[in-house]
């Protein structure tokens, strides 16, 4: 095999490898586009055309070598297909005729389905235009539900069928309705819009007008409330009192809406129309200015004189803002997102600075306690009614704690006033009193001296000034505990206050209008004397109205019980009554003084010595009598003993007085004689006034003989035999130890014993009488050397 025939077989074999891949995959029914589109982008389609034609050329091999094996078959089947080539154009023939009469049949059909098809058009075309007439008068009948509405002021259904409008009008295919619609939708919005803006202004007005009554029924139901709970608290305490400690709880239920009937049904329904409308944001905020608005204007004050006008008006005033916080309540818990919590606090603030200073302003104008009561009690009120629903009151009630002085001092004043009528009024003589008298001017202050009841008419030791103060006092704790009250302190610094201006009633009114009246003088000795025992049971009644300032401030009995708990106005009082003492015994001595100095008519150079108690000594006796015996009644024991002491002590420095004063020149021993004689009458008496006023079972040492020591001694010495044993220290201090030197040596240079008859009486003594004269005459001489 020479090259190229090799070149040729190679070609062929390699050839006949891709001939059996192309073979393949025709054989397999696969695509030979990738193959095919491989060979052009490649720039080779030559080779597959080439082997294309291969395959060709072995299968018309294939083709040859299957019809020479199949010759006869192939022969047998040529035969029956020319049969079926003539039963094929039998069949044509009879195709034909039959096709001609389905043509005949068919052009009749035809004809009537294009009538039918008319028909059907004309069917869509009716039931288009029923649906459209169908919508239309649909939307039609919303219109007419939408005037219906309209008219008669139902806006929430006329704006449920203007959005079904809105979303059926679109699909109109009329469109001169179409537009009608859609022109039409947004004038009745903006009807509806105003016409609710209309109504909601009136409900403002309405409710405006409504939140006086609104905020009446709040304050009345926490009056109410308040009363309830003092009642309660009231049984509470009588039952601890009687040893009943079996509480019972009352509960009464009192429903908020039975009280406050609020109609807030427009509302809800404006603000549910604007949201509706999409602009509830815009009606949110009409509704705040609106509101700010008019709180603004309840918050102003009416011209007019302040204070007594605000008197006058301050419960309207308060119940107004009262009502229309409690509205804006109510908005804020039911109205949905209307009200924000932020807004209503912001209400609160403004009112809140607002109503401070008007009540701050108006209270500082009041000049009548009663009246500034009558406000701060209403406010309280409406600091209760709003509490309960949340309300920040506490700087309001701020207010009344800052004019709590204020109110002190216009009570102070009104009380000085009445106590000074109760005084000046006061005819300082003992109250006879029948048993209902009793009770309610003894025992209702605690004034009795004995748990005993007395015999009836009772003369009580005080006069009408006691009880008459009582009561001014008591009605003073009553009303600053009414202002004090509810005012946010607590128990314990409520009664603190209290008792720090019943102090200031005790010391700076009652005290001073008492020391006012016995600094001046005016009252005499029985009059004093009253004003002193008033004194002393005012001072016991200090207990009484500390007692009752704490039963009313709620503050325990234990708690009163501790020593350091007291006023004092107690103290004071003491200090006072101790100077209406002294003023009684000056009073009394000054009156001694008027009978005592009657001695200046005594004739000191008496020849006879008188055995009968000398006028003046009658005088003094008596009066002194009658002063123990009325202080007896009506003032203490000790109190009695010093005034006992201070009238003897005044009696023995008159006589002392008078023998060194120049009014007394000389005396005689029938003078001393007749000294000794009252002196002797005059300390019986005294004994007898100090077991007699049983002063004697309280003091055991000691009497009323033991202050006329000074002029015994004196008159002792004087009558004594040996009168200048006085210079003996011992015997001095003995007998002679009240005495002092200079005055018994001015009183002995006035003892003389002449014999011009002057001192007759002594001259017929004799010898004793020369003893008695040489021992005097020493006494003078060593008294003057020792001056």
């Amino acid at each position: 095999m020479n090259a190229k025939t090799k070149s040729r077989n190679v070609t062929e074999n390699g050839g006949t490898v891709e001939d059996s891949i192309l073979m393949t995959l025709i054989g397999n029914g696969e695509d030979l586009a990738p193959m095919v589109r491989h060979s052009f982008q490649t720039g080779k389609p030559e080779n597959l055309l080439y082997q294309l034609k291969n395959v060709a050329k072995r299968k018309e091999v294939e083709v040859e070598e299957l019809c020479k094996l199949h010759y006869e078959e192939f022969i047998v089947a040529v035969d029956e297909l020319r049969g079926v080539l003539v039963d094929a154009d039998a069949l044509k023939t009879e195709l034909a005729s039959d096709n001609f009469r389905l043509q005949e049949i068919g052009s009749a059909l035809l004809s009537r389905l294009e009538d039918l098809l008319e028909s059907y058009s004309i069917k869509k075309n009716i039931a288009e235009a029923v649906k459209t007439s169908r919508t239309c008068a649909e939307v039609l009948d919303l219109c007419i539900k939408c005037n219906r509405h309209l008219s008669e002021g139902r806006f929430h259904p006329a704006l449920k069928a203007v959005d079904q409008i809105e979303k059926s009008y679109k699909n109109i295919p009329v469109k001169a309705v179409r537009n009608l619609i859609e022109k039409r939708v947004p004038v009745i919005k903006n009807h509806i819009e105003k016409s609710v803006c209309g109504e909601i202004n009136e409900w403002l007005v309405h409710i405006r007008s409504t939140s006086k009554d609104i905020g009446q029924k709040a304050i009345g139901f926490a009056s109410s409330a308040r009363q309830r709970n003092e009642d309660l608290l009231a049984r509470q305490k009588k039952a601890e009192e009687v040893g009943d400690f079996t509480y019972s709880l009352d509960v009464e239920e009192v429903e908020e809406t039975s009280v406050l009937k609020i109609n807030l049904t427009p509302l809800y329904r404006a603000y549910y129309i604007h949201v509706c409308l999409g602009i509830g944001d815009k009606f949110r905020e009409y509704y705040y200015k609106n509101r700010m608005l008019q709180l603004s204007s309840d918050l102003q004050v009416s011209p007019g004189q302040p204070g007594q006008h605000f008197l006058g008006s301050h419960q309207t005033y308060l119940a107004q803002i009262v009502g229309y916080f409690i509205v804006e309540d109510r908005v804020l818990r039911t109205a949905g997102d209307l009200l924000s919590a932020n807004q209503v606090e912001a209400m609160w603030e403004t009112a809140v600075t607002k109503l401070t200073l008007t009540l701050e302003n108006q209270l500082s104008e009041m000049d009548t306690a009663s009246h500034l009561l009558l406000v701060k009690d209403y406010v309280t009120l409406f600091g209760a009614a709003l509490r309960q629903y949340g309300y920040d009151v506490g700087p309001i009630l701020k207010t009344l704690t800052n004019s709590r002085d204020k109110y002190h001092e216009l009570l102070l004043t009104e009380c000085k006033s009445q106590i000074k009528d109760a005084v000046i009024n006061d005819d300082c003589k003992q109250m006879v009193m029948n048993e209902s008298e009793y009770q309610s001017n003894v025992v209702c202050f605690h004034l009795q001296t004995s748990d005993i009841t007395p015999a009836f008419p009772y003369v009580a030791p005080f006069s009408s000034m006691v009880p008459g103060c009582c009561r001014i006092a008591r009605s003073f704790i009553k009303d600053s505990v009414s202002y004090l009250s509810y005012g946010g302190q607590s128990q314990t610094n409520f009664f603190d206050f209290v008792r720090k201006y019943l102090d200031k009633l005790l010391i700076d009114v009652l005290n001073e209008v008492i020391l006012t009246t016995i600094q001046t003088g005016s009252t005499d000795v029985s009059q004093a004397m009253q004003v002193a025992a008033n004194i002393s049971f005012l001072e016991r009644a200090c207990d009484y109205f500390l007692q009752t300032a704490a039963k009313q401030c709620g503050i325990p009995a234990r708690i009163i019980a501790r020593p350091q708990t007291t006023i004092t106005a107690k103290m004071v009082l003491k200090t006072s009554r101790d100077e209406a003492y002294v003023t009684l015994s000056n009073s009394v001595n000054t009156k001694l003084t008027e009978y005592l100095a009657l001695t200046e008519n005594v004739n000191w150079t008496i020849d006879d010595v008188t055995q009968h108690k000398s006028d003046y000594m009658h005088e003094v006796v008596i009066y002194i009598d009658t002063i123990l015996s009325a202080a007896q009644q009506i003032l203490p024991l000790d109190v009695v003993y010093k005034i006992g002491n201070g009238v003897f002590e005044h009696v023995n420095n008159s006589f002392m007085d008078t023998l060194v004063s120049d009014s007394v020149k000389r005396f005689t021993a029938n003078a001393v004689m007749g000294v000794n004689n009252d002196l002797k009458n005059l300390e019986q008496f005294a004994d007898e006034q100090f077991h007699g006023t049983g002063l004697s079972d309280v003091y055991k040492e000691g009497g009323f003989r033991g202050c006329l020591l000074e002029v015994r001694q004196l008159v002792n010495l004087l009558l004594s035999s040996q009168p200048e044993n006085f210079m003996n220290p011992t015997i001095r201090m003995k007998n002679y130890n009240a005495l002092d030197h200079k005055k018994v040596g001015t009183i002995c240079d006035k003892y003389k014993d002449a014999p011009d008859g002057l001192f007759g009486s002594l001259s017929n003594r004799g010898g004793k009488q020369s003893d008695q004269k040489k021992s005097m005459d020493v006494l003078k001489k060593r008294l003057k050397e020792f001056n």
